[in-house]
């Protein structure tokens, strides 16, 4: 006999307590699902999701002291392996692109999200992205964008192979001196690198490298 399908964990993070009562209620309806923990705002939902490590986050994009998108940011800054449901009132296309340029799987507006709760965690859960109705024409839009840019992109190849080891230690989140001692060079040096680097490869911003060395880990 094979064994029962795991269940997934999931952390609900959301400011209002009657959306979390009626997510959670509509959840546990799917007995392979389990809220493991609740926040009322971004800063207790990024502690619980630190310390649970939960499949999956469903997080308000609104809400006190950090907001969802701050929240997925500094967990996946951590790389913290926690799969993301972001819920919102909005349905503007940069806010939607902000969402899953973090590596969003899923994105659901709250007026329909008492109804797509339970097939969007499962379809996250398999791997597969999922959004709501009006807004699937932002999604291929998206993925038609990022096409574009990696193939416009300079690659890995572009780089020297000191480069591409500072780059595989920053994807592993590893500061500047942190680099600097593992290489034994200066941070001056890795600063030097870093900008070569982003020269290079086209990048502007102040998190436009992270996001590449992540992006490209598996070439590293």
């Amino acid at each position: 006999m094979s064994d029962p399908s795991p269940v997934i964990s999931i952390v609900i993070a959301d400011d209002h307590p009657i959306v979390r009562a009626g997510l959670k209620q509509a959840i546990e309806t799917d007995p392979l699902l389990r809220v493991v923990a609740e926040a009322t705002d971004g800063e207790v939902a990024l502690a619980l999701i630190r310390e649970l490590q939960p499949a999956i986050a469903v997080l308000d994009i609104d809400m006190p002291k950090l907001d969802g998108l701050a929240v997925a940011r500094a967990f996946r800054q951590q790389r913290l392996p926690v799969r993301i449901v972001f819920l919102t009132i909005h349905g503007e296309e940069d806010l939607f692109n902000a969402a899953m340029d973090l590596d969003a799987q899923a994105y659901l507006l709250k007026e329909s999200a008492l109804t797509e709760i339970v097939h969007g965690l499962r379809a996250v859960a398999a791997g597969q992205y999922y959004v709501s109705a009006p807004l699937t024409g932002y999604l291929v839009q998206h993925r038609t964008r990022a096409q574009r840019v990696t193939e416009t992109t300079p690659g890995v190849s572009a780089l020297t192979a000191t480069e591409r080891r500072i780059l595989h230690l920053i994807a592993g989140g590893h500061a500047t001196k942190e680099i600097a001692a593992t290489l034994a060079i200066s941070p001056r040096t890795v600063e030097n690198h870093r900008s070569n680097m982003c020269q290079k490869l086209g990048l502007v911003g102040p998190h436009a490298l992270m996001r590449f060395a992540l992006q490209q880990k598996s070439e590293l």
